[in-house]
């Protein structure tokens, strides 16, 4: 059985770590991101590979950089590893690192690569409403997520599934791909497969890329924005001033709108030239309707300033929302 360094950090690694215990693979020590402060208090939290790790009486390492860090390398190296298995572990490997291990360091990435190369795979799948993506393992080298391949797991991404649905989807085959790749390894049959020179990049998202810009971007493109950045930070729009964040949205055509609502018919003819952001229909019974570029944006679940997230009948119970208000862009 393999001997083996595991380096991740958040809860999409905690799977693979998991299946490697559970495929009884020994694991010398887990090297994980140092604690961060959260909440109110900014309390120190350990990362959920760092809690799974302890719980199980697995040795843990926290470097605050492991670039030029000798005593971290030296460590690793009495370890003495077969393999360093990397799964979502947050920093960039030194070849000096790579070295060490007899059969390589093993990644875990959340694409069908060489397509999304980086920080945020599974988020940039969702945003640009791609209709599949997958788990690919490969060969660790000192670039980007450039090493050669070894296996790859396709899925289908649903049409409203959100990054945090299919984030849970993918850790969980990361897992199960990452220990059929050492199972070839062991047996000397795991496959070598450059990705070439056409690929495509996945960088870490950006606070301003969550607001909704109702003129430029069509409602599939903001259906997108929205379930791409749930739970992440969630798109926002401005109704008076006052933040609003969209969790969960729906896409309709304007004829569907119409066909659900026959009493808009007789407005029909005017729907081209409302201007987009327009609410159209605010009731509690009802919905929340927003006239969009391409169609009409249906909210299902909302969260107001300073409020929790709430279906959009709860919202519209408790906030006044007057038809015809234009949502802004920019506040």
């Amino acid at each position: 059985m393999l001997n083996i360094i595991f380096m991740g950090t958040p809860d999409f690694a905690e799977e693979s770590l998991k299946s490697l215990i559970e495929a009884e693979y020994n694991i010398l020590a887990v090297v994980t991101n140092p604690d961060k402060p959260q909440g109110r208090g900014m309390k120190l939290v350990a990362s959920p590979v760092k809690q799974y790790a302890t719980a199980k009486e697995i040795p843990v390492y926290q470097p605050e950089k492991v670039r030029n860090n000798s005593e971290f390398i030296e460590e690793i190296k009495k370890l003495n590893p077969d393999v360093i298995c990397v799964v979502a572990y947050g920093k960039i490997l030194p070849q000096e690192l790579l070295d060490i291990p007899k059969f390589g360091c093993i990644n875990v990435h959340g694409s069908l690569l060489p397509q999304y190369r980086g920080a945020a795979p599974i988020q940039w799948a969702v945003l640009n409403g791609d209709k599949t993506t997958g788990v690919t393992t490969m060969y660790m080298d000192a670039g980007m997520d450039t090493g050669d391949m070894i296996l790859k797991e396709e899925v289908t991404i649903g049409e409203d599934e959100t990054t945090g649905e299919l984030w849970e989807a993918l850790s969980k085959i990361g897992g199960d791909i990452l220990v059929k790749t050492l199972k070839l390894i062991e047996e000397g049959k795991a496959p070598r497969k450059p990705q070439g020179e056409k690929y495509s990049m996945a960088p870490m998202l950006k606070k301003e890329m969550a607001q909704i810009d109702w003129e430029n971007q069509t409602v599939t493109q903001i259906h997108n924005l929205v379930r791409g950045l749930n739970p992440i930070m969630g798109a926002y729009t401005f109704l008076e001033g006052k933040k609003l964040k969209f969790w969960k949205v729906k896409v309709l055509t304007n004829e569907e709108f119409l066909q659900e609502y026959e009493e808009m018919r007789g407005y029909d003819y005017k729907l081209a030239e409302i201007m987009e952001g327009t609410i159209l229909l605010a009731e509690e019974r009802k919905g929340l309707y927003i006239k969009a570029k391409e169609g009409i944006l249906q909210v299902l679940e909302i969260q107001g300033e300073n409020a929790k997230r709430m279906p959009v009948s709860d919202f519209l119970r408790g906030t006044r929302v007057m038809v015809g208000t234009v949502l802004e862009s920019i506040c």
